[in-house]
């Protein structure tokens, strides 16, 4: 595998049994460049510190495909929106949340824009049928907001490791076949 692979979690983390961790794992054991930081205070994040957080590794690593699961891709339309990013290969954005998710833990970063472009040179989409941060008519909207293909997996949940995806070998070979 020649692409450098940043993987971005959400809130919280992405901790084994998730298929974030599962996947950093599986790069690595290819000698893959893999890089999987844990973001500033997960549990409690502030949308400025992953921000400046995310803009060094971006600097520093020089990815070539980005994997966002739940708030990372918040977190993304942020960094887009400021504009002030290289664009990557190829980006995923899997179980994005609403646009206006009110949660107080994390209410720095909503309301997320829809930025004008992604930085990415294809995109890709990942939803659920039964995302309970994200509706299908809520997940088509943004969809068609972003411009960006997607895939719909039926009653994948939040496509974590609570709806069980450990071990998910779809998301390999999307990184694989560069």
């Amino acid at each position: 595998m020649k692409d450098k692979v940043l993987i971005l979690h959400g809130w919280g983390g992405s901790d084994y049994p998730h298929w974030q961790s599962w996947l950093a794992g599986e790069i690595a054991k290819d000698y893959g460049q893999i890089v999987f930081p844990l973001l500033d205070n997960s549990h409690f994040p502030s949308k400025n510190r992953w921000v400046k957080q995310v803009k060094e590794i971006l600097t520093d690593f020089k990815p070539d495909t980005v994997i966002c699961h739940s708030m990372a891709n918040t977190l993304w339309l942020h960094l887009c929106e400021e504009g002030e990013i290289s664009a990557v290969k190829r980006l995923l954005m899997v179980s994005p949340p609403r646009l206006d998710l009110k949660l107080d833990t994390i209410k720095t970063f909503f309301p997320a824009p829809i930025p004008k472009k992604l930085f990415a040179k294809e995109v890709l989409m990942v939803t659920s049928t039964n995302d309970p941060y994200l509706t299908q008519d809520e997940a088509l909207a943004l969809q068609q907001a972003l411009e960006v293909p997607m895939k719909r997996i039926e009653n994948g949940g939040h496509i974590n490791a609570e709806s069980g995806y450990g071990e998910w070998p779809w998301v390999l070979e999307w990184v694989k076949n560069t």
